[in-house]
């Protein structure tokens, strides 16, 4: 399919049997595509976009080990559970100090999970096929670049989840956690299943069948393809909502909220 505007993609490379999941939004919220393959897959639906703003559910690249040094630990606020891995980037521990519990990224790659090694590879792509890091403008007056019509940016779906509901959601992989996380993108304006219909769909003969109406219900992988595009949408549209956490030099994690609670 070929598009002719600009649209705002979401990459979750999960690593299952089908290694990436991508989600993509017009500018009026609408779902362009919902798709998952390889990574060449991805990269070639990218690669036929005249402009886009994609948001990747992984870090670019391994931690540096600022957290493990003093100089830089003694100005980050303590984390609530002593006895942590410093293994971590200064964006996750900005994040488990909130009680938002995401994954780590060590400062090894080869002790990083298949899925962020996947993310590294994609990111590489990515910049091969010139996309460049997207500038979240924060304060009065900073603007995005113009001219870079291909940019990228990373998220973290959890963290996004939380910020959104203002609080830990329900668990991923059940029913109820994929219902309230399709809720709130849909209450964000994004023209997807509204996860209501689900309920209309669910008759007393289908309940006692085991026969639930789960096509109306997105994937946990998808929702956070979703969560990601949805990500990029909103900052595009109201950049006064972005923040951004963590070292340039690690790599920042960008939600979609002005600013986080101390705790969730």
């Amino acid at each position: 399919m070929l598009f002719d505007t600009h649209l705002f993609v979401g990459i979750d490379p999960c690593g299952g049997r089908k290694p990436f999941t991508w989600a993509a939004l017009d500018k009026n919220g609408r779902l362009a595509a919902l798709q998952e393959g390889e990574l060449d897959d991805a990269l070639a639906f990218l690669g036929g976009l005249p402009s886009a703003l994609v948001a990747v559910n992984a870090p670019p690249r391994p931690s540096q080990g600022l957290v493990r040094q003093e100089s830089i630990r003694q100005n980050l606020p303590p984390l609530r559970a002593s006895g942590r891995s410093l293994e971590m980037r200064v964006a996750e521990h900005l994040l488990r100090e909130r009680g938002i519990n995401v994954a780590l990224t060590p400062s090894r790659r080869e002790l990083c999970s298949n899925w962020t090694q996947l993310g590294f590879e994609f990111y590489r792509r990515l910049e091969s096929q010139g996309f460049k890091p997207h500038p979240v403008p924060l304060r009065s007056g900073d603007s995005p670049d113009q001219e870079a019509k291909h940019t990228c940016l990373e998220i973290q779906p959890h963290a996004v989840f939380c910020a959104l509901l203002e609080q830990s959601p329900l668990p991923r992989p059940t029913v109820e956690g994929r219902l309230q996380r399709q809720l709130v993108l849909y209450e964000q304006g994004l023209n997807i299943r509204d996860p209501m219909d689900y309920f209309e769909e669910l008759t007393r003969h289908k309940l006692m069948k085991g026969a639930l109406p789960l096509e109306q219900v997105y994937t946990p992988e998808q929702l956070d393809a979703l969560a990601a595009a949805c990500t990029a949408w909103l900052i595009s549209r109201h950049p006064e909502r972005a923040c951004r956490l963590g070292d340039p030099g690690e790599g920042q994690i960008v939600l979609p909220v002005a600013e986080l609670k101390a705790k969730y």
